[in-house]
């Protein structure tokens, strides 16, 4: 079952000095259309695609690691410290 409170995490851009927190599906489809928008990657775009289908929190859930792991393979993924 998909638990909001144990995805929350911060993601980082390049060249932004602040890590934008997720902490919630609406607030990772943003951060993945701007990430595409400014990066122009198509497996950025399939995340985006993958995000905005989501539908259960079965999918929420898997949606959310996708974008976990394409950050921490880009060294964009922070930790939040709650």
């Amino acid at each position: 079952m998909f638990h909001p409170d144990e995805q929350q995490f911060d993601a980082c851009l390049p060249r932004i000095a602040e890590a934008v927190p997720i902490r919630s599906l609406y607030d990772a489809q943003i951060f993945a259309r701007r990430w595409a928008i400014r990066d122009k990657d198509p497996a950025l775009k399939a995340l985006v695609r993958s995000l905005n289908k989501v539908r259960s929190g079965e999918h929420a859930a898997s949606a959310f690691g996708e974008l976990k792991s394409a950050l921490a393979q880009r060294g964009l993924l922070r930790r939040s410290a709650d």
